[in-house]
This record gives C-alpha cells, sequence and structure tokens, in this order.
C-alpha cells in the first residue's frame, strides 16, 4: 500500500510534558498537515528510535528527566548528522540558544514564542529536508542516466536525447510537494508529462485536469475551491471544489498563463499557505493535492511585462521542465508517424496501412506549429480517407501545402511571390530555384522533390539535366 503520510520522513518531538506534545502534534497537523508525527516523552528512547531510520526532523525540549535536551543533541549532531533539530524550549535564554546553534539546531523557540513563529520555522525545516532529498534524488537520476520506472512514460513516443533527460528530471522531482511547471508549445504532450508526474508521485489519489483559460475570477475561484449552499445566486447547493476533487491525487491547471491578476492571487495564496476557502465560507480547507501547473506562454516575459505576478511566477519554477517543439526533434517523426498510424487503423476500423517510404522526409521537411497533435490529425485525416494498401500522400502534401515550411503564416500568402522584386528572374532562373529549394526541402531525394512540386519524377529529372547543361 502506498503511504499517504505526509512528509516523506517523519518527524519526532520529544519532551517530557505529554499536554505539549499532543498540542503540538494537532498543531502540526491542523496548520501544516503533518501526519507522519512520533511524540516521545522519555528522553532515553530517542537514539534508538533515530536507529531504526525514517526520522528526518526532531523538534527537542531541552529541560527533560534522564537525558538533557543538549546532551540529546550532541549526540543526534555526531551520530545522525542528516537529521534536523529544532528545540522548543522552555527556557527564554540567550547564552542557552546560542550554545544549541553551536551544537548544530536549525531553530531554538521558546514555547511562549506566538504559535506562528514556531509554525513557520518547521515549515521552513520540512522544506529544507525535502529540497535536500529531491536534489540527491535528480543527482541520481541524472548520473545514473536511466529511469527507475520508465513504464510511466510509455504514452510519450520519442527517441530524443533532450527528452529522456526530460523524464528523468520528472522522475526525479515527481514526489516533491512542490508544485512542477511544465512549458512548452500547444500540441508537445504537456499533459502527458503530468500523467507521468502523477504515476510516479506515489499518490492514491486522482489526477484531476482543469483548463483555466478563459476563466473569469469567480468561475476560477467557484471551479476550484467550490461553494456553500446559499453563497450566491442560484447556489442551492454546496459544491466540490476540484482542489477537494483532487485531495490525495494531483491537481493539473492547464494553460496558467492565461489566469487574471486576481486568480493568480488565489492561486498564490494557495500554494504558500497550503489553504483555501469555499465561497461562502470562513473556515478554510487544507490543500491536500500535489500541483502541476502548464502553459504555452512565456511566463518570464509576462512577468516582466506585468501581466504575471513576480512572486507567483518564482514559486511556480521550483521544479520546471520545457518540452521541445516537434521541429526540434525530428527524428520523432518517423516513430509517431508508425503509432499514429496504427492507432488510426484500430479506432477507425481499418487495415493498417503501409506508409510511402519518402512521408517521413516529407513529414521532416515540415514546421508543425501543432507539433505532435497537428500530426496525428494528419495522420488520422489520411487514413480515414485510405482505399488501397499504400497509404496515400496526397492528404499530407495538401496539409503542408497550407503552410510555409517556415511555421508561421505570413499577412498576404495569396500575394505573388514576386510582387517585391526590383528585377523580376527569368523563367530558367526561377524554375532554378524553385527546383532547388524542392532538393533541399526533400533532403535530396528526387521523388519527394517533384511531390512537392507537383511534376512527375521523370519531368524533375529532366528539368535537373537542363539546369546542369
Amino acid at each position: 500500500m502506498i503511504s499517504t503520510l505526509y512528509p516523506g520522513f517523519g518527524l519526532l518531538l520529544v519532551d517530557d510534558e505529554p499536554a505539549w506534545l499532543r498540542s503540538m502534534a494537532l498543531t502540526l497537523e491542523s496548520r501544516l498537515g503533518v501526519t507522519n508525527l512520533r511524540l516521545c516523552q522519555d528522553s532515553r528512547e530517542v537514539m534508538a528510535i533515530l536507529a531504526d531510520g525514517g526520522i528526518g526532523l526532531v523538534l527537542l525540549d531541552l529541560t527533560m528527566p534522564y537525558l538533557s535536551g543538549e546532551e540529546l543533541l550532541k549526540q543526534i549532531a555526531e551520530r545522525h548528522p542528516e537529521t534536523v533539530v529544532v528545540v522548543v524550549s522552555g527556557l527564554n535564554q540567550v547564552e542557552t540558544a546560542v550554545s544549541c546553534m553551536k551544537l548544530g539546531a536549525y531553530e531554538y523557540f521558546v514555547k511562549t514564542d506566538e504559535e506562528e513563529r514556531i509554525v513557520g520555522g518547521v515549515l521552513r525545516a520540512i522544506r529544507m529536508l525535502e529540497l535536500q532529498r529531491e536534489n540527491r534524488e535528480m543527482s541520481t537520476r541524472l548520473v545514473s542516466g536511466g529511469l527507475a520506472h520508465p513504464e510511466a512514460f510509455s504514452p510519450i513516443i520519442t527517441a530524443d536525447r533532450a527528452m529522456f533527460a526530460i523524464f528523468a528530471y520528472v522522475e526525479a522531482v515527481a514526489k516533491s510537494p512542490q508544485p512542477l511547471l511544465i512549458t512548452g508549445e500547444s500540441g508537445v504532450g504537456k499533459e502527458l508529462l503530468a500523467r507521468a508526474a502523477h504515476l510516479l508521485s506515489g499518490c492514491r489519489g486522482e489526477l484531476v485536469s482543469v483548463n483555466v483559460a478563459g476563466l473569469d475570477d469567480t468561475v476560477f475561484a467557484d471551479t476550484l475551491f467550490g461553494h456553500l449552499r446559499g453563497a450566491f445566486t442560484g447556489a442551492d447547493s454546496s459544491r466540490r471544489g476540484m482542489v477537494e476533487e483532487a485531495a490525495g491525487g494531483t491537481l493539473f491547471l492547464d494553460e496558467i498563463g492565461d489566469l487574471s491578476i486576481p486568480s493568480q492571487v488565489k492561486l498564490l495564496r494557495l500554494l504558500q499557505e497550503g489553504e483555501y476557502f469555499p465561497l461562502g465560507s470562513d473556515q478554510p480547507k487544507r490543500l491536500k493535492a500535489r500541483i502541476i501547473v502548464a502553459t504555452h506562454r512565456d511566463l518570464a516575459a509576462a512577468e516582466a511585462a506585468g501581466t504575471f505576478r513576480r512572486d507567483l511566477y518564482y514559486r511556480l519554477r521550483t521544479h520546471r521542465v520545457h518540452v521541445p517543439p516537434l521541429r526540434d526533434r525530428k527524428c520523432d517523426i518517423p516513430l509517431l508517424l508508425e503509432h499514429f498510424l496504427g492507432e488510426a487503423a484500430r479506432s477507425l476500423g481499418k487495415s493498417r496501412p503501409t506508409a510511402p517510404r519518402e512521408l517521413a522526409q516529407l513529414l521532416a521537411t515540415y514546421h508543425f506549429p501543432g507539433n505532435v497533435r497537428e500530426l496525428k490529425a494528419m495522420i488520422f485525416d489520411a487514413v480515414s480517407l485510405h482505399r488501397g494498401r499504400m497509404l496515400s500522400m496526397e492528404s499530407f502534401i495538401a496539409a503542408i501545402g497550407t503552410t510555409p515550411a517556415g511555421g508561421a503564416t505570413a499577412a498576404g500568402t495569396d500575394r505573388n511571390p514576386f510582387a517585391c522584386f526590383d528585377k523580376l528572374p527569368t523563367f530558367a532562373d526561377a524554375a532554378e530555384l524553385l527546383v532547388g529549394e524542392a532538393l533541399t526541402r526533400a533532403n535530396g531525394n528526387q521523388t519527394l522533390a517533384a511531390r512537392l512540386l507537383g511534376i512527375s519524377q521523370p519531368a524533375l529529372s529532366k528539368r535537373l539535366k537542363m539546369i546542369r547543361k
């Protein structure tokens, strides 16, 4: 069974006062969602508990019978230097605090301090330990160069080394409670990466996906946080928000770059405080889901332009990956072609067609502004029209011919391309330039170049002989 304890390491609370232990345990659970807790009233048992493993953080009192807190602090520093110790003592003495910090304490608090200070210190310690563990995990993954669970990425068809590096990174940070930001153009497969991260996270809950593009502030809050009955006109019953639906799992927010500033503020509070308010409620609820966000926008540019909050941007970029466009990984085109041919044939109830040998070369000449999604649509369209054993290339040629190879449709694409020339080329010069460009796009394949030009291969061969004379 996959553990749902938080954090991934144990917190040991050590104090001879059972009332304080219970009170602090309840505070950490209600304020931070900490459930991986162990309580100890006898200081003589501490080192044995640490020897069993699994404890990352110790909250330690100083004044206790048998072994004092300072003596325990020395032993922990010597035998378990990786364990973080936060002292929470009844002694409000500067000399004692300085002594504890010299012995290796991460923080020193007095029990009479405001609860907010103590909780904040524990949260900082937890996040530091999480970051250390993530860095060690990432280093191990990147050094080994392998994936512990490659099956999580099986829906993503690729042979690209940059993509495999992304897989290793996602696997390394999958268990982190910090948000994961996935950027990349539309159609590159950002949601597939989010699904892989969810599978690797160990969360037992569901992956809940929400496209936030176009949601105004009220709809965004209602969608994510839900509402109580009577919260607004028409709210005849209470409704759970997507944050609550994703409890124990992952909440995937797509097109995060389109959020309005007020909605960005709400999301920032959710991430920073780990709590939210359903509409119409004054009682906060705890965030119990991992957050993954994605966007096709350049968030750094949006932040510089003032349309995306700086604090939210830096909060989201703790873990981030950028998925390269299909035009930067053309080695994947033959693999994707074969994969989608089979998928289209099964979906449409047809026999799998054979792709012409030069089809992959033709596709490699195209910019694919719609990325993998566009390639899939092209293939499904071609398979739906095909009748014989060999797949026709005509629908591909027609689709590719509607957009320039550079990828962006320029203004006035119907304009005569020679209109801007001061001096018109001769027919012979124009033909030579056109043939040369076709051969360049076809990587020297004359059959493919002839198809791009709309002529037969013998006609192209004849034209080439004329040019070379």
